[in-house]
């Protein structure tokens, strides 16, 4: 859903429907809106972010947790300094439109499907993410 936004999946679990994933995004990134079916764990590493609809900043060392349900539009912050996010989804992520229609449903099958799709492309040998361990 952007070129400018890099991923890293360290684990998808097919049980408990759930990724891992490190997000790496330039400064005034905004990602599309989207909601959770599950909740959402995240953790700032680097940079400052928020949500457009909510006025509280998140900056390095901060933990938000997403209920299931939550529906938002993640902002990198325009300070100049990208932002780099621990995320520990459980469930669905579904992206929305304005009228709150389902335009594309992420998921750890999706995330596996994309992980093997880059390592392909980048004639990497891939690791079972989907592995206990």
């Amino acid at each position: 859903y952007s070129n400018e936004v890099l991923i890293k999946y360290f684990k998808c679990d097919p049980i408990r429907g759930e990724t891992i994933t490190l997000h790496k995004a330039p400064a005034g990134t905004v990602m599309p809106r989207h909601r959770h079916t599950g909740t959402v764990i995240v953790y700032t590493v680097k940079g400052s972010w928020k949500y457009v609809e909510h006025d509280w900043i998140a900056g390095p060392g901060s933990i938000v947790f997403e209920t299931a349900g939550s529906s938002h539009t993640p902002q990198a912050l325009q300070n100049g300094e990208e932002v780099i996010t621990l995320n520990i989804v459980v469930g669905d992520l579904l992206f929305v439109n304005e009228q709150d229609q389902i335009l594309a449903i992420e998921s750890w099958k999706s995330g596996v499907d994309r992980y093997l799709a880059f390592c392909t492309a980048a004639a990497v040998e891939p690791v079972d993410i989907t592995a206990f361990g």
